[in-house]
């Protein structure tokens, strides 16, 4: 093991004061090491720069640090105490005197055990700083605390080891491990490994044998023997699960658990004390840190630039004092502050204190607040709060002199709302179509925001309020593939949360819609579920999201590798119980399913060891990402690369790696290579610009490409900007490159539309740029292993400052679409930004200005795809859905059922009615500003999710009884139940307690779209705003919405209620809604309708109902009286006049 780590870095933290604890930091790259005296230190990174350096405790030694996202926890005798990585105290904890702890525990994000040395362990919630729980423990009490999946592992001084219930902490096994006392233990997998000491004649002695236990079947295996002192142990498991044992007197021996420890494998500390005091591991596993009695740390790492953490957030650090370098002033520079030369205290009179005779007071216009404090502040009553830019010095301000004052009268600074208003054209080089697009808010929600203004095709967008629309862009472009639009739409399986079957909703909607924008919030929802999503970082918090901290192209590229891999999953569990479900993305050919068979690679990974060994490993690749040639500080000129070049080195790459080789039984270095078995029929491509070198190369290949397509123009690049455009004429000849007409459209081009790929015999690929009617690279239909792909979607990244960036697509649409859509047959490129979709030239698509788009994911489509694919859909929901089902309540009974199902001889037909109605919950409360003319300005509206979902028959025997009476559960914090509004109450929606008809939203769901393919008319109050909750495109002419039937132009809204009580003489909603009572009252208020209007025959006399109805409502402000008030007008002689006329 010698050279796999190797010693760093070695700095004192304290001399002559013993280091007590060592703990790397979790989401930092930092290292913080605690002392005997009570005083902690914090380095930051490999090269272990002091960070910060405070007082803990004045007396008692430091026993244990634990990192949290916001501070660090240190842990003594008895105080726990909760600091920034500053210094600040956030809380202080005092335990009782008489506690002597040892260890703490995460449990959870805000939960924590605190063990020691007396009969009981402490449960605190960080959040309210209080003990929630005390559970009783055996005497000595508890030194070590670890934490599996399945238990707790607790450590005591007596040598023994017990494994105790996560819930109740109880004892399940124990494991009396040494007859002396526990020095240390570590868990990984199903493995425990202790160390400790033995009793002897003489006292106690050091156990040279490890204790391992296995886990799963609870007893020992066979001791480990090393050669060292054991005094500290940990799983390194990056290869394999190795562990580390290291001795007091620094001597460090590595050895695999179920194996044989080999003396070559030591390796020595040279600690400056005498002892090892401390230590730890970092989660990456590259670096080790050891603290020895003299106060010196021992950083070891197995390569310089070593990491602490996979993914380290960036570390704050404070602002360098400027007193030491004096910056020069420049007098004619107004802006320059004076405060940056410092001034010492004086009692003389200062040479700019003028006297009041020679000066006169000119107050200065205040400068204006900085747009980016606008964007983000939160208002809490009229103050506003923003975090701090960092734009300019603290406590410093530039202010604008008189003659620079007009240039910012001209237009106002103070935006609008945090979306600002829309910016003067020559302050911004986004164009608009590209800007992120927003919904503006009015007391009437969406209904009157123009959607039509920012989509004139019959195409569907996609609404982008909802968390985590970042991928709406994606969504669009699988949609646009047709063999994946039918291949989702058929699959349906009985997974709760399935990302494929919620996909296959998404595009149904997609593909009823004319025009009007969808919303994804089904599928987020689901998506927000799956535990592979959080742990890829792809679940946005609503402020990252807002201020857009994300880094979105990596992101969204993040995203496309899951999806493809989940639908992969999702489709092979379908087709085949036994395939295989991996991670990542490799995966076995057996068993493909129909994403595999599209996206699916075969590769031919070769490592061949510098010894000559060489192993073969065959997988399945979903999507390349493009490696970019290495470019060397020497070498100032760049190569001129075509992309087909860098798309076959990326695609058959070859690089130097450490691997373990089996004949050398060791890891060497080995150069892996990999070749292609068989080619996709959709060839999908990460970018990866995610540096300016990255960025750089695109931009210096479009350059090059731009010089080569002049001159194959037969002109020459010209000088200046304003040369004429006239002068390109002959660009667009047949003898030039038939893809742009002008200059403009030519500039930041490299991407071809087409390449074309080859499979060679002997295993080689080759790629080349191709372009229709190109006589030196004919295409040769016959061939074999011989395709050409064509570019059909890009994904860009869109910077802006102003609003945090934003993702939008380019697609191009094939026939199949614009037929069902507009009945005409050709192709289109579009470009989909959200709700935004409007037609752009195929220019757009390949042009990349790296200063504000950069490109993300590119999709190219083999030629002829549609053809080799079924492209039926056939409807997968059936009848059976609105059979009886079991509930997922567990106290649900028979005699609390509200509804009957239908039977099988009451399955509803076209046309047949169905009342319905919806009940919701609140997840997100809304968002507002109060305007400084007092006008409320929503930003974000509240986020609802549907809590109760109602259909009674409309027709028949039965009529008015309901066959749907559904409680959706959900497993998302509910802020809001509504219970005035709704009738749900805490409690409806669990399944441990609710005695409701408790069902899954998908299952509910395929009812609904059950009932609309076949072409019942949903009657209901309202039922815009219920569908849309619901998330479901329903025909306008399968819904009958009272709400409308009994309204006015330019008029408001009645309430159901109002309707029930003047039409009905029905008292509805009295103290809370029933969803049944409601349905069935808008059913009732239908046939009224019908009765009124002579089935529509006679609008000029329901128009008169209607007038009378608008004087009542005015009369009675809208409101039904109290039961003993006055009657409903339903008897009335006005009401019986007005039906005469």
């Amino acid at each position: 093991m010698e050279g796999v780590y190797s010693e760093l870095h070695s700095v004192v933290a304290e001399v002559g004061v013993p280091v007590s604890v060592s703990h790397f930091d979790l989401h930092e790259e930092m290292l913080w090491v605690g002392s005997h005296g009570g005083h902690a230190t914090s380095f930051f990174g490999p090269a272990l720069e002091r960070y910060s350096s405070f007082q803990v405790n004045g007396s008692d030694d430091i026993r244990q640090i634990q990192s949290l996202e916001n501070g660090v926890l240190f842990l003594t005798k008895n105080n726990l105490k909760y600091m920034a990585r500053g210094g600040l105290i956030i809380f202080d904890y005092l335990l009782d005197e008489s506690e002597d702890m040892h260890s703490l525990l995460l449990t959870e994000s805000s939960t924590l055990l605190v063990g020691g040395l007396q009969n009981h362990v402490l449960e605190i919630d960080l959040n309210t700083v209080q003990e929630t729980q005390k559970y009783a423990v055996e005497i000595p009490g508890i030194t070590i605390m670890r934490q599996s999946s399945r238990f707790f592992f607790c450590g005591h001084t007596s040598g023994k080891v017990s494994l105790r219930d996560l819930r109740t902490f109880k004892v399940e096994h124990e494991f009396d491990a040494f007859s002396g006392s526990l020095s240390d233990f570590d868990v990984h997998g199903n493995l425990l490994a202790a160390c400790g000491f033995s009793s002897r004649l003489s006292g106690l002695a050091c156990d040279r044998f490890l204790k391992v236990y296995d886990l799963r079947m609870m007893r020992a295996i066979t001791p480990l023997q090393v050669h060292v002192d054991p005094a500290f142990l940990r799983f390194i498991p990056t290869y394999t699960s190795r562990l580390a044992i290291i001795s007091q007197t620094g001597q460090c021996q590595f050895c695999e658990p179920t194996g044989l420890a080999n003396p070559a494998d030591i390796f020595h500390v040279n600690p400056v004390g005498p002892l090892l005091m401390t230590f730890d591991v970092s989660a990456s596993k590259q670096a080790l840190a050891f603290g020895d009695s003299e106060g010196c740390v021992h950083l070891w790492a197995d390569s310089p630039e070593a990491t602490f953490n996979p993914y380290s957030r960036e570390t704050e650090f404070a602002l360098p004092c400027l007193v030491d370098s004096l910056p020069p002033l420049d007098w004619n520079q107004d802006l320059l502050p004076l405060s940056l030369i410092p001034v010492p205290l004086t009692t003389d009179t200062l040479l700019s204190d003028w006297p009041a005779a020679n000066s006169a007071p000119a107050p200065r216009r205040a400068p204006p607040v900085d747009a980016e404090i606008l964007r983000t502040m939160k208002k809490v009553g009229f103050i506003g709060y923003a975090p701090n830019p960092r734009t300019r010095l603290r406590n410093q301000i530039p202010y604008r002199l008189k003659e620079l004052d007009s240039e910012f009268d001209n237009f106002n600074q103070v935006p609008e709302s945090p979306i600002g208003r829309e910016e003067e054209p020559h302050l911004y080089m986004v164009s608009k179509k590209y800007r992120k697009v927003t919904i503006k808010y009015s007391k009437l929600g969406l209904e009157d925001f123009d959607f039509k203004h920012y989509n004139k095709t019959l195409f569907a967008g996609l609404e982008p309020h909802i968390p985590n629309a970042y991928c709406n862009c994606m969504i669009q472009v699988l949609y646009f593939l047709e063999p994946v639009r039918c291949l989702i739409q058929n699959h349906l399986c009985q997974k709760e949360f399935c990302l494929g079957c919620e996909l296959g909703f998404l595009f149904h909607m997609l593909d009823l819609s004319r025009g009007d924008p969808c919303q994804g919030s089904n599928f987020l929802r689901a998506f927000r579920t799956i535990p592979e999503a959080s742990a890829l970082g792809l679940i946005l918090a609503d402020s990252d999201e807002v201020s857009g901290k994300g880094n979105l192209a990596r992101l969204i590229q993040r995203w496309n590798r899951f999806i493809l891999t989940q639908l992969h999953q999702d489709m092979q569990e379908q087709e085949g119980p036994q395939a295989y479900r991996g991670a990542g993305g490799s995966f076995c050919s057996s068993g493909d399913s129909v994403i595999g068979q599209l996206f699916s690679c075969e590769v031919e990974n070769c490592s061949l060891c510098r010894c000559g060994k060489e192993t073969v490993r065959v997988s399945s690749t979903l999507l390349f990402t493009l490696s970019y040639p290495e470019s060397h500080s020497s070498d100032k000129s760049m190569k001129n690369y075509d992309f087909a070049q860098v798309l076959k080195r990326s695609i058959c790459l070859e690089q130097n790696t450490q691997a373990w080789c089996e004949n050398c039984e060791k890891y060497q270095p080995t150069v892996q290579t990999r070749n292609i078995r068989h080619l996709p029929d959709v060839l999908v491509i990460n970018c990866e610009v995610n540096s300016s070198k990255e960025a750089d190369f695109w931009k210096l290949q479009a350059e090059f490409a731009f010089k080569m397509a002049v001159k194959k123009a037969g002109g020459e690049i010209p000088k200046n900007k304003e040369s004429a455009l006239a002068d390109w004429k002959d660009l667009g000849s047949p003898k030039g490159r038939p893809l742009c007409t002008s200059i403009e459209e030519l500039k930041n081009v490299w991407l071809p539309y087409s390449i074309q790929m080859k499979l060679t015999r002997n295993k080689g690929l080759d790629v080349s740029n191709w372009t229709d009617g190109d006589e030196q690279n004919p295409l040769r239909e016959g061939e074999d292993n011989v395709y050409v792909y064509d570019l059909m979607a890009t994904v860009v990244h869109i910077l802006d400052s102003r609003t945090g960036g934003s993702l939008v697509g380019h697609i191009k649409v094939g026939e199949t679409y614009h037929q069902r859509k507009e009945g005409v047959t050709h192709q289109q490129w579009y470009l989909f930004n959200d709700f935004l979709i409007e037609p752009v030239d195929k220019c757009e698509a390949v042009q990349f200005d790296m200063s504000w788009k950069v490109p993300a994911i590119l999709y190219y489509v083999k030629r002829n795809l549609n053809t080799k694919y079924n492209l039926s859909i056939k409807n997968p929901i059936e009848a059976s859905v609105l059979l009886a089902e079991a509930s997922l309540a567990r106290k649900q009974r028979k005699t609390h059922a509200t509804f009957i199902p239908l039977m099988l001889s009451e399955m509803p037909q076209a046309g047949d009615l169905v009342g319905l109605d919806a009940e919701f919950v609140t997840l997100n409360e809304e968002e507002a500003e109060l305007r400084s003319d007092g006008t409320k300005s929503t930003i974000k509206p509240s986020q609802m999710s549907v809590a109760r979902i109602t259909c009674v028959r409309g027709q028949g025997p039965n009529e008015g009884v309901p066959f749907i009476d559904d409680y959706i559960s959900t497993q998302e914090q509910v802020v809001d139940y509504l219970t005035q509004y709704s009738g749900i109450k805490p409690g409806d929606l669990d399944a441990k307690i609710s005695s409701k008809h408790l069902t899954t939203l998908k299952s509910t769901y395929l009812k609904l779209r059950f009932l609309i393919d076949i072409g019942v008319k949903f009657v209901g109050h309202g039922l815009q705003k219920d569908f849309r909750v619901i998330n479901l495109m329903v025909p306008k002419d399968q819904v009958i919405d009272t709400v409308y039937l009994f309204h006015m132009p330019r008029k408001r809204m009645i309430s159901l209620r109002f309707l029930a009580w003047y039409f009905l003489d029905l008292k509805i909603q009295g103290e809370t809604h029933d969803s049944i009572e409601d349905a069935r009252t808008a059913l009732q208020l239908y046939r009224k309708y019908l009765e009124l209007s002579k089935n529509g025959s006679e609008p000029e006399s329901f128009h008169k109902v209607l007038k009378g109805l608008y004087e009542k409502g005015r009369k009675m402000d809208w409101k039904v009286p109290e039961p003993d008030g006055q009657a409903s007008p339903k008897n009335s002689a006005v009401f019986s006049t007005v039906l005469a006329l």
